[in-house]
Order: C-alpha cells, then sequence, then structure tokens
C-alpha cells in the first residue's frame, strides 16, 4: 500500500500545479476581457469568494486519489497507469467548466 500511496500522490501532486495553472488561466483571460470594468467587481467580499472558490477546486481535485488508489490496488494497476491521464484531462475540462461558469458570473457586473 505504502508503494501505490507513494506513486498517487508522486503522480497528481504534480499535475496539481497544471490544473491550478489553468484554472487560474480561465480566471485572468476573464478578468481581463472584461477590463477595465472588471476593476469594480474587486470586493473583499469577492475576492474571499474566489478565495473559496479555489480551495474548495483543490479539495475537489482530491477525489483523484480515491479513484487511482483504488484502482491502483486493483488487478488493472498496470492498465490504469497507462491510462490514468485520462482521469486529469476529464478533471481539468470539468473543473474549467466550472471556473469559467463562475468567473463569468463573478465578472457580469462588469460587462
Amino acid at each position: 500500500m505504502s508503494e501505490i500511496l507513494t506513486d498517487a500522490i508522486r503522480y497528481w501532486e504534480w499535475r496539481r500545479i497544471a490544473y491550478n495553472a489553468v484554472l487560474a488561466s480561465i480566471v485572468i483571460v476573464l478578468f481581463s476581457m472584461n477590463w477595465p470594468a472588471s476593476l469594480n467587481c474587486i470586493t473583499v467580499g469577492r475576492v474571499e469568494l474566489l478565495f473559496v472558490l479555489a480551495v474548495l477546486a483543490n479539495v475537489a481535485y482530491c477525489a483523484a486519489y480515491v479513484v487511482d488508489v483504488t484502482a491502483q490496488s486493483s488487478a488493472f494497476r498496470s492498465t490504469w497507469i497507462r491510462y490514468r491521464w485520462m482521469l486529469f484531462a476529464l478533471g481539468v475540462l470539468f473543473a474549467g467548466t466550472l471556473t469559467q461558469f463562475f468567473a463569468a458570473k463573478f465578472f457580469h457586473d462588469a460587462a
């Protein structure tokens, strides 16, 4: 089990950087598209909300560990290791869609 957990941490934590970079890029692009009106949307309450959403996005990212450790513990470990990148890609697409939705609402007042 130690080997499986170490492998999961090694795989997923490096990709968390890319995951967060994609989500941050979406927010930055939407902010930039509404510039300079988007500055009016920046309040302490909204920055706090943005922080909470970022934390929740990272909590959701941890769901990959449940799937990964379970799959690695099965007889399909070698197959899973080759294809787990698809879980990452699907997760980034889903989180990116949610990020776009919330960021669009966040900067809606700027339009």
